[in-house]
Protein backbone atom coordinates (compact mmCIF):
# COMPACT_ATOMS: atom_id res chain seq x y z
CA UNK A 1 0.00 0.00 0.00
CA UNK A 2 1.34 2.80 -1.27
CA UNK A 3 1.79 6.28 1.72
CA UNK A 4 -1.13 7.97 0.35
CA UNK A 5 -3.14 5.04 0.00
CA UNK A 6 -2.37 4.42 3.55
CA UNK A 7 -3.39 8.18 4.62
CA UNK A 8 -6.40 7.71 2.63
CA UNK A 9 -7.22 4.77 4.81
CA UNK A 10 -6.80 6.68 7.97
CA UNK A 11 -9.48 9.23 6.73
CA UNK A 12 -11.77 6.51 6.40
CA UNK A 13 -11.02 6.02 10.43
CA UNK A 14 -9.69 2.40 9.54
CA UNK A 15 -6.44 2.52 10.55
CA UNK A 16 -3.26 4.86 11.73
CA UNK A 17 -0.14 4.89 8.35
CA UNK A 18 3.05 3.74 8.60
CA UNK A 19 5.05 6.75 6.82
CA UNK A 20 8.16 5.89 4.73
CA UNK A 21 11.11 8.81 5.56
CA UNK A 22 11.75 11.01 3.70
CA UNK A 23 8.57 12.21 3.89
CA UNK A 24 7.71 13.25 0.43
CA UNK A 25 6.98 16.72 0.24
CA UNK A 26 3.23 16.02 -1.46
CA UNK A 27 2.43 13.45 1.63
CA UNK A 28 3.65 15.96 4.16
CA UNK A 29 1.77 19.02 2.76
CA UNK A 30 -1.49 16.76 2.93
CA UNK A 31 -0.80 15.56 6.56
CA UNK A 32 -3.87 17.09 9.10
CA UNK A 33 -3.88 18.39 12.38
CA UNK A 34 -5.07 15.83 15.16
CA UNK A 35 -4.24 12.98 12.67
CA UNK A 36 -1.64 9.81 13.77
CA UNK A 37 0.87 8.39 12.03
CA UNK A 38 4.00 5.90 12.72
CA UNK A 39 7.40 6.53 10.73
CA UNK A 40 9.44 3.83 9.40
CA UNK A 41 12.98 4.52 8.00
CA UNK A 42 15.43 7.21 9.04
CA UNK A 43 15.28 9.78 11.55
CA UNK A 44 18.03 12.33 12.82
CA UNK A 45 18.47 13.34 16.67
CA UNK A 46 19.03 17.18 16.81
CA UNK A 47 18.83 19.33 20.08
CA UNK A 48 19.80 22.68 20.97
CA UNK A 49 23.26 22.90 20.32
CA UNK A 50 22.77 21.21 16.27
CA UNK A 51 20.44 24.29 15.50
CA UNK A 52 22.87 26.42 16.61
CA UNK A 53 25.76 24.71 15.10
CA UNK A 54 23.45 24.30 11.81
CA UNK A 55 22.41 27.78 12.02
CA UNK A 56 26.15 29.15 12.39
CA UNK A 57 28.46 26.78 10.71
CA UNK A 58 25.76 24.80 8.29
CA UNK A 59 25.85 20.73 7.66
CA UNK A 60 29.19 19.83 7.35
CA UNK A 61 29.87 16.54 8.90
CA UNK A 62 26.42 15.45 8.92
CA UNK A 63 25.04 12.40 7.20
CA UNK A 64 23.72 11.97 3.98
CA UNK A 65 19.74 12.07 4.48
CA UNK A 66 20.03 14.92 7.22
CA UNK A 67 19.16 17.54 5.07
CA UNK A 68 15.40 16.66 3.61
CA UNK A 69 14.91 14.05 6.51
CA UNK A 70 12.83 13.67 9.43
CA UNK A 71 14.20 15.26 12.77
CA UNK A 72 13.33 14.48 16.16
CA UNK A 73 14.28 16.57 18.88
CA UNK A 74 15.62 14.02 21.47
CA UNK A 75 18.67 13.46 23.61
CA UNK A 76 19.21 9.93 23.30
CA UNK A 77 20.66 7.69 25.61
CA UNK A 78 22.83 5.76 24.08
CA UNK A 79 25.39 3.00 24.70
CA UNK A 80 28.03 0.25 22.77
CA UNK A 81 27.27 -3.20 22.31
CA UNK A 82 30.13 -4.44 20.73
CA UNK A 83 30.58 -3.10 17.37
CA UNK A 84 26.72 -1.60 17.79
CA UNK A 85 25.14 0.98 19.13
CA UNK A 86 22.13 0.58 21.47
CA UNK A 87 19.52 2.96 22.55
CA UNK A 88 18.68 2.82 25.73
CA UNK A 89 15.99 5.71 25.86
CA UNK A 90 14.55 8.18 23.17
CA UNK A 91 12.22 10.54 24.90
CA UNK A 92 11.10 13.82 23.10
CA UNK A 93 12.78 17.32 23.78
CA UNK A 94 10.50 20.17 24.37
CA UNK A 95 10.58 21.58 21.34
CA UNK A 96 10.00 25.09 22.78
CA UNK A 97 14.27 25.21 23.68
CA UNK A 98 14.70 24.95 19.56
CA UNK A 99 12.12 28.03 18.50
CA UNK A 100 14.21 30.92 18.56
CA UNK A 101 17.32 29.08 15.85
CA UNK A 102 14.34 26.68 14.10
CA UNK A 103 13.29 29.50 11.36
CA UNK A 104 17.01 29.52 9.88
CA UNK A 105 17.05 26.02 10.80
CA UNK A 106 14.56 25.26 8.29
CA UNK A 107 15.94 27.10 5.55
CA UNK A 108 18.87 25.30 6.08
CA UNK A 109 17.54 21.54 6.12
CA UNK A 110 14.08 21.53 5.04
CA UNK A 111 13.18 19.45 7.09
CA UNK A 112 10.21 16.61 5.74
CA UNK A 113 9.42 16.93 9.32
CA UNK A 114 9.76 17.33 12.78
CA UNK A 115 9.41 15.33 15.82
CA UNK A 116 9.26 16.62 19.43
CA UNK A 117 7.03 17.50 22.33
CA UNK A 118 5.30 20.45 23.35
CA UNK A 119 4.71 22.28 20.51
CA UNK A 120 6.11 24.89 18.14
CA UNK A 121 4.95 28.75 18.32
CA UNK A 122 5.67 32.32 17.19
CA UNK A 123 8.03 32.93 13.87
CA UNK A 124 9.09 28.97 14.25
CA UNK A 125 5.39 27.79 13.65
CA UNK A 126 5.04 30.31 11.05
CA UNK A 127 8.11 29.42 9.18
CA UNK A 128 7.22 25.43 9.98
CA UNK A 129 3.75 26.38 7.59
CA UNK A 130 5.45 28.28 5.36
CA UNK A 131 8.25 25.06 4.33
CA UNK A 132 5.01 22.34 4.10
CA UNK A 133 7.12 21.18 6.98
CA UNK A 134 4.18 19.25 9.42
CA UNK A 135 5.14 18.99 13.35
CA UNK A 136 4.63 15.72 15.12
CA UNK A 137 4.11 15.71 18.20
CA UNK A 138 5.22 12.45 20.30
CA UNK A 139 4.29 11.47 24.19
CA UNK A 140 6.58 12.35 26.78
CA UNK A 141 7.50 9.57 29.63
CA UNK A 142 7.75 7.18 26.99
CA UNK A 143 11.53 7.35 26.31
CA UNK A 144 12.11 3.40 27.05
CA UNK A 145 8.99 2.76 24.76
CA UNK A 146 10.87 5.00 21.95
CA UNK A 147 13.80 3.18 22.08
CA UNK A 148 12.00 -0.34 21.55
CA UNK A 149 10.95 1.17 18.27
CA UNK A 150 14.52 1.97 16.92
CA UNK A 151 16.42 -1.30 15.31
CA UNK A 152 19.68 -0.09 14.55
CA UNK A 153 21.42 3.76 15.46
CA UNK A 154 24.63 5.59 14.11
CA UNK A 155 27.16 7.75 14.57
CA UNK A 156 27.57 10.07 17.33
CA UNK A 157 28.01 13.29 14.66
CA UNK A 158 29.16 16.16 15.90
CA UNK A 159 30.42 14.06 19.22
CA UNK A 160 32.40 17.32 21.01
CA UNK A 161 28.82 18.76 21.75
CA UNK A 162 28.35 15.47 23.81
CA UNK A 163 26.50 12.21 23.23
CA UNK A 164 22.98 14.23 23.91
CA UNK A 165 23.24 16.69 21.81
CA UNK A 166 25.24 15.03 19.06
CA UNK A 167 23.47 14.12 16.23
CA UNK A 168 22.27 10.53 16.15
CA UNK A 169 21.13 8.53 12.82
CA UNK A 170 18.36 6.55 13.84
CA UNK A 171 16.30 3.52 11.84
CA UNK A 172 12.86 3.11 12.96
CA UNK A 173 9.95 0.78 12.59
CA UNK A 174 6.58 1.91 13.60
CA UNK A 175 7.66 4.68 15.04
CA UNK A 176 5.33 6.18 16.98
CA UNK A 177 2.22 7.08 17.07
CA UNK A 178 2.68 10.49 16.39
CA UNK A 179 -0.03 13.57 16.46
CA UNK A 180 0.21 15.88 13.68
CA UNK A 181 0.20 18.74 15.89
CA UNK A 182 0.85 21.86 13.25
CA UNK A 183 0.26 21.07 9.21
CA UNK A 184 0.61 22.96 6.49
CA UNK A 185 -2.65 24.62 6.71
CA UNK A 186 -1.32 26.40 9.52
CA UNK A 187 -3.94 24.31 12.03
CA UNK A 188 -2.19 23.57 15.66
CA UNK A 189 -3.71 21.64 18.00
CA UNK A 190 -2.58 23.00 20.86
CA UNK A 191 -3.82 26.37 20.20
CA UNK A 192 -6.99 24.42 19.40
CA UNK A 193 -7.12 23.25 23.09
CA UNK A 194 -5.65 26.52 24.48
CA UNK A 195 -8.65 28.21 22.78
CA UNK A 196 -11.57 25.87 24.08
CA UNK A 197 -9.94 25.98 27.76
CA UNK A 198 -10.41 29.91 27.22
CA UNK A 199 -13.75 29.43 26.24
CA UNK A 200 -15.26 26.92 29.10
CA UNK A 201 -13.26 29.31 31.71
CA UNK A 202 -14.85 32.42 30.36
CA UNK A 203 -17.98 30.56 30.35
CA UNK A 204 -17.84 29.17 33.68
CA UNK A 205 -17.39 32.87 35.16
CA UNK A 206 -20.43 34.17 33.69
CA UNK A 207 -22.18 31.14 35.19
Amino acid sequence: MTPKARLNTLRGGTMTPDIETPIAASLARDLRAGQLVTLTGKIFTARDLAHKRVVDEGLGGLPDGFRGGAIFHCGPIVRKRGKNWQVVAAGPTTSARMVEALPEFLKTVRPSAIIGKGGISGKAATAMVGFGCPYLSMTGGAAALASSMVRSARGPYWNDLGSAEAVWEFDVERFGPLVVAIDSTGADIYNDVISKARLRASKMFQD
